[in-house]
């Protein structure tokens, strides 16, 4: 049995396909993950700020919305698949913390009102 480049042989065609892809830059990594975190913070100080108390919970819903679209889109604009799953996660676990922690912010202001 000759080994030929199509042929995987005994290894496999994950390890016929050649040498692994180069880590992602740990600056792109932070981008992608700080930017999302980021905006979290700037809508929920926005929806401290501007919205009627009434309203905080469905405008932080609305930012989470938002949030989870910003994920993808930063995930995939760094156009690597290594890695996309755990970046997507805690992407979104920390906006979701974020937005959580502000509406609790905004829960024990609006009791004491």
């Amino acid at each position: 049995m000759s080994e030929t480049p199509s042929d995987p042989g005994l290894l496999g065609p994950a390890a016929a396909a050649g040498p692994p892809p180069e880590p992602m830059p740990r600056s792109m990594v932070v981008l992608s993950v700080g930017g999302v975190w980021a905006l979290a913070l700037v809508l929920g100080v926005l929806i401290a700020f501007l919205s009627h108390p009434i309203q905080y919970a469905s405008w932080l819903s609305l930012a989470l919305g938002v949030c989870v679209l910003a994920s993808f889109g930063a995930q995939l604009a760094t156009q690597r698949k290594d890695g996309f799953v755990n970046r997507l996660a805690t992407t979104l676990t920390g906006s979701f913390v974020i937005l959580g922690v502000i509406g609790g912010i905004l829960g024990l202001v609006t009791l004491g009102h």
